[in-house]
């Protein structure tokens, strides 16, 4: 590992602090390969080879609890909203009950009375989703599971909903809000835990061909998007259109509430060929299936749901080093289309095979196989680019949270461009988000590209220049080619440069970084907020 990599591996994952990867790798493998009804030593090593080689790593939850008393491994759990008293307390204990294990929760509350409708029995008003959400946002703000992983959260909201002009713009914070959040980030904002989106359904696909109110309310969300990054669009269609819940980063889509993820990544840049590829989807598949049958739930209806879909979520990292080893642009080609289809058919048939094998299931297929989740940390654990996502900066700041709950940041070289660049290719030649957020079309074409394979959802966030700067400075130009698209993904998400105080990477020049890699600066907040610059 380099030192970074080495970093955050011991702060976020390591059983001990004398643990290493290996030792992770085999506590992750043999917590998993006891869970086969036949079990046998062969198991447990083909899991602990992929996993210590960096060809396949389990989600985080898997590396942080295997192994523990309360082994907690899924990465996140979807819920939908019931308007009740009831069902508002269930949602706020369920919310409670899960950040508190590590997993993010997701929730729709499109089935929430709209603000200000009469109550027939109680007496009174209704005060809408929006007080619901913001309720779930400051129970989160309180909980840090562990005490240093930070809570996610996700809100969706259908754009019929009669309150979805308020939703649209809850985020929309005033000047003094931005200017507290900027001396502190941990300063209360509305929402500020929690990514939103507007659910968009067949029939806003068939209003807004013809309807002059509804591209207009399209329109207006663009614009919102290109400012502020806020709201994302989530996208449920056909005999899809029941699939509106997601997880934080909504790569798992689900229509049953209280459904979980079981997250795990194949590393393509460490697959060599298509044999491999074949061998280690087929490992993967294995791995996240056993993990649908055990594990700590924090509540007997995520069990009840999990016993029933066996929802998994294999998912792809390093797709653009693939791309960049194998000469071609982060744009689709024939080449990656093949791997894909033997990534979508092994994992496919394998999920089938193993439900169905008197050594592992019960005859229950899951009822989805593919997510590719946004794979931040282990991303940086594998050394390679995230997700479906370009490399983000050759160089960058990154600030996270200590166990000391104090914010530093530490300069690093993107571990993929610094070895591209070791084997001669130049550090202004390689692509990354940056460049490429001057083609915006280039990266959603290439999403649109991978959704084709993928049975669930992709989490990838398209950066954009500051407002106002050459790429984002055309909302109606934006809306006409995003809407080309949008029929063929499940959701996607925007982030204009310097939308939010705080944002945990900041794009710098590769020789400061050079000069500062790998030390941990602490942040003087005061500084900060009086002279705009951190750490130096």
């Amino acid at each position: 590992m380099s030192h970074f990599s080495d970093t955050i591996f011991q702060r976020t994952y390591a059983f001990t602090p004398e643990e290493d990867w290996n030792g992770c790798a085999r506590r992750v493998a043999k917590f998993v390969a006891n869970l086969a009804k036949i079990k046998t030593n062969l198991l447990e090593e083909t899991f602990f080879r992929v996993i210590a080689q960096k060809k396949f790593i389990p989600g985080g939850r898997y590396l942080y609890s295997a192994g523990r008393s309360l082994a907690q491994i899924n990465n996140c759990f979807l819920l939908r909203a019931e308007d009740s008293r009831e069902g508002w307390a269930k949602l706020v204990s369920k919310h409670i009950l899960a950040l508190s294990t590590g997993g993010g929760v997701g929730t729709e509350y499109s089935a929430i009375r709209a603000a200000g409708t009469p109550i027939k029995s109680f007496g009174g008003t209704a005060s809408g989703p929006l007080s619901l959400m913001k309720m779930v946002n400051e129970v989160a703000r309180q909980v840090m599971a562990g005490g240093k992983r930070r809570s996610a959260l996700w809100a969706g909201l259908n754009w019929q909903h009669p309150d979805v002009e308020e939703f649209l713009k809850v985020k929309d914070w005033s000047l003094s809000v931005r200017a507290f959040k900027e001396k502190d980030f941990n300063f209360a904002a509305p929402l500020d835990m929690t990514n939103i989106s507007i659910g968009l359904d067949d029939e806003f696909f068939k209003k807004i061909k013809k309807d002059e109110d509804t591209w207009d309310f399209y329109y207006k969300i663009i614009k919102s998007m290109c400012k502020t990054g806020e709201p994302g669009f989530s996208i449920n269609l056909g005999n899809q259109k029941d699939e509106n819940l997601r997880n934080p980063c909504c790569e798992v889509v689900s229509d049953t509430d209280s459904d979980c993820c079981n997250l795990g990544s194949i590393n393509l840049s460490k697959i060599k060929d298509i044999t491999e590829l074949e061998e280690v989807t087929k490992i993967a598949t294995l791995f996240l299936f056993l993990g649908t049958h055990v594990g700590y739930l924090p509540h007997e209806d995520f069990a009840k749901v999990r016993e029933k879909n066996r929802r998994i979520g294999l998912g792809l990292m390093g797709l653009h080093e693939w791309c960049i080893r194998n000469g071609t642009k982060y744009e689709p080609s024939e080449k990656l289309g093949q791997w894909l289809s033997v990534w979508q058919e092994v994992s496919d048939r394998e999920a089938k095979l193993v439900a169905k094998s008197d050594s592992y299931g019960e005859g229950i297929v899951p009822v989805a196989v593919r997510a590719i989740a946004p794979t931040g940390t282990i991303g940086i654990i594998g050394e390679t680019t995230t997700g479906i996502e370009p490399i983000f900066a050759v160089a960058y700041k990154r600030r996270f949270l200590d166990n000391s709950l104090k914010w530093k940041h530490q300069y690093v070289i993107d571990p993929t461009a610094e070895r591209l660049v070791k084997e001669g290719i130049k550090a202004e030649n390689i692509e990354d988000s940056y460049s490429l957020s001057k083609d915006i079309e280039r990266r959603i074409v290439m999403q649109a590209f991978v959704q084709d394979y993928v049975d669930q959802g992709i989490s990838s966030t398209i950066n954009l220049p500051e407002w106002g700067e050459i790429g984002n400075n055309n909302a109606k130009q934006f809306a006409t080619t995003l809407l080309k698209y949008l029929p063929i993904l499940r959701g996607i998400t925007v982030y204009p440069e310097g939308a939010r105080a705080g944002q945990p990477i900041t794009p710098m020049a590769y020789d400061t970084v050079i000069k500062h890699r790998d030390v941990v600066f602490e942040e003087d907040i005061d500084k900060c907020a009086s002279t705009g610059v951190c750490g130096l």
